[in-house]
């Protein structure tokens, strides 16, 4: 049987192409857990001049399908169903962090949660998704 998703995660093979355009960085990743890293900047701002949502929802969003991913066995794959995110504080330019957590990993659907915070420890946002396993059929090509 082949390697299992996270293993390939793990290893470097399989790499979120959103984190190049966007700019953050995985930098830790196991056991339902992941960290990212973002410097956000002017080149993320929205028209009134703060980081965009949008941009805070993908470092989430991405955060927490590593975590979940991490948690798939062979020929497993996820989609995500759900997500919903509390936007706390703007943010202009600055180090950002992307902590998420696997609540709930049930044998078809999870839960995850993120938090975005500052260097400091201020919370930016608060983000919950809820995650699908996808195997056989479901999980091809994925």
């Amino acid at each position: 049987m082949g390697s299992s998703f996270s293993e390939r995660l793990k290893s470097g093979e399989i790499h979120p192409p959103s984190a190049d355009l966007i700019g953050f960085r995985m930098v830790s990743f196991s056991n339902g857990e992941s960290r990212f890293e973002m410097d956000a900047g002017r080149r993320h701002h929205n028209p009134m001049g703060t980081v965009h949502g949008g941009i805070l929802c993908t470092l989430a969003d991405t955060a927490m399908g590593m975590a979940f991913a991490s948690t798939l066995g062979p020929g497993e794959t996820f989609t995500t169903l759900e997500i919903k995110v509390n936007y706390l504080r703007p943010v202009f330019e600055e180090k950002l962090f992307a902590s998420a957590k696997v609540v709930h990993r049930g044998r078809t659907v999870g839960l995850v949660e993120c938090d975005v915070t500052t260097v400091d420890g201020k919370l930016v946002a608060r983000a919950v998704s809820t995650c699908s396993v996808l195997s056989g059929e479901k999980a091809e090509g994925r």
